[in-house]
């Protein structure tokens, strides 16, 4: 009876606990974004920020936990480590568990669901973790709660979520403040097939450096998530603006007062002086954009256009592009290859001058761009595998474009060698390349006779070992009339050989 008093008057200290209590608390975001989201951070005012595989753990307040759940553009969601432990089997879970303090976080007339994420040998069921930890919080209400009762599972719209993570013996305990996942920001009224996550658009956009700085277009924006992001980010305007709740709300030690102060302070918002264009060749696309952009109240700074990337003009002062091609099973290999090779010719000869992210599934048709990329990185879209590559588009440098792969992997042709060697022949001495098949800075160059030299030498097709063997049988012929007819009709046929077929 001892027991149960000071549990019931611990559970209600909580709520009285001062909002500069300084506590641990932990970021969670997608792989390739922890660098990003630990700045985000830094700004907010964390301390004791430290990077960790797709979370950022950081110390904080209330109101950094409330301003984290608000401003966070990269970040999946908060949680706060409550307890932490070791076990190595499931049975010493429930126990641990099964005596911790519930009644400080959840109330009996609040639903609630385990998260759970595990790494370990001692535990290989996730399903059966969160079975067990249920059992646990409804066992320790039946012992302690005055009449018995005890709070309802919920998987659907759960009041209270808790996070329950093992990795080795290692456990932890969180309370999710957050609830749904950040990504959903509340702005989207509807969607087109497969969008780019939120977060992973954002995270994009803060690796590009984008600051409102210049205009912005996405030449294949679907239901718009870079031209809204993008807005948010020049604007500065808090990615939950539109949300309608979160979980920390439910929570005993809520305070509407400091929360109401977070969500209506406008003072940080700043002017943006450029533009945003979006264009999509799918008129549904726009549609989606158009709905999603109207919600949002930002449609001044935003201009939506239905036209594929190859009909668009180019921008006329310097930009930054963002492309997310559509892939997957509406595109068959064919149309994936001339639509990356669509996108690299554009890039090439309308976009000189801006700076250029594609993002898009790892094993995608990148090559067809045929453009050198600056960086590339990977990262995640969901549980899709994508690759992130910048291009630079310099103004006057076009001849600097090179396949990827460069000239090595390009087909070898004696044509080409001997009409390059042509060329040349007309060239005075100050003009020739020194030294043995030397390239100039700009374009390979040879001797004539060097050249032919090296078509002779070249190793010799199938084909061209066949008609040669051919014309060694004829020339070993009788030299009858017959035979002699014989071989002017197989040597007209054979025409020594035919570059083109190498």
């Amino acid at each position: 009876m001892e027991v149960e008093k000071n549990i019931l008057s611990e559970a209600t200290v909580i709520a009285e606990k001062s909002t500069d209590e300084r506590f641990s608390l932990v970021a969670k975001t997608l792989a390739g974004l922890e660098e990003v989201l630990a700045q985000e951070l830094r700004q907010l005012g964390a301390r004791e920020v430290v990077v960790g595989r797709r979370m950022v753990s950081f110390e904080g307040n209330k109101e950094l936990l409330y301003r984290a759940n608000f401003y966070l553009r990269t970040a999946l969601r908060i949680l706060k480590p409550i307890y932490e432990f070791q076990c190595t089997n499931i049975e010493q879970l429930y126990e641990e568990l099964s005596h911790f303090n519930w009644m400080r976080y959840l109330r009996v007339d609040q639903t609630f669901l385990v998260d759970p994420v595990v790494y370990s040998d001692f535990f290989t069921n996730s399903r059966y973790v969160s079975y067990r930890v249920k059992d646990a919080i409804a066992d320790f209400f039946k012992q302690y709660h005055p009449e018995g009762l005890r709070p309802s599972v919920s998987t659907t719209a759960p009041q209270v979520r808790f996070n329950i993570h093992i990795s080795g013996r290692n456990v932890t305990l969180s309370i999710d403040s957050s609830g749904e996942s950040l990504h959903k920001r509340g702005y989207k009224v509807r969607q087109t097939p497969a969008p780019i996550n939120e977060v992973l658009a954002a995270g994009i956009l803060l690796k590009a450096g984008w600051k409102g700085e210049c205009d912005l277009i996405d030449p294949m924006c679907g239901s718009g998530t870079f031209l809204i992001e993008a807005a948010m980010i020049a604007r500065n305007i808090a990615p939950a603006t539109w949300r309608k709740s979160f979980a920390f709300e439910e929570w005993k030690d809520f305070d509407p007062i400091l929360w109401r102060s977070i969500r209506e302070d406008i003072s940080q918002e700043t002017p943006f002086q450029h533009h945003i264009y979006g264009s999509d060749i799918a008129s549904d696309a726009i549609a989606v954009a158009q709905s999603n952009i109207k919600h949002t109240g930002l449609g001044a700074d935003i201009t939506l256009e239905r036209i594929g990337m190859e009909e668009r003009e180019g921008p006329k002062n310097l930009s930054l592009v963002v492309i997310n091609p559509p892939y997957g099973e509406r595109l068959n290999r064919f149309d994936m290859e001339r639509l990356y090779g669509m996108i690299g010719t554009q890039l090439k000869h309308k976009y000189t001058g801006s700076k250029v992210w594609v993002i898009a599934p790892r094993k995608s048709f990148y090559s067809a761009i045929a453009l050198r990329h600056s960086t590339k990185e990977i990262l995640f879209n969901g549980d899709i595998e994508c690759e992130l590559r910048s291009y630079d588009l310099f103004a006057g440098k076009r001849e600097d474009f090179k396949r990827e792969g460069s000239r090595e992997k390009e087909p070898y042709s004696a044509k080409k060698e001997l009409r390059g060697a042509r060329e040349k022949s007309s060239f005075s001495d100050s003009e020739r390349p020194k030294g043995n098949f030397e390239k100039s800075d700009k374009k390979r160059s040879y001797y004539p006779k060097e050249a032919e030299k090296a078509t002779e030498e070249k190793a010799p097709t199938p084909r061209r070992r066949a008609r040669i063997g051919e014309r060694k049988a004829s020339e070993a012929m009788p030299r009858t009339r017959f035979a002699q007819d014989e071989r002017r009709r197989k040597g007209r046929a054979i025409q020594v050989f035919d570059e083109s077929d190498n």
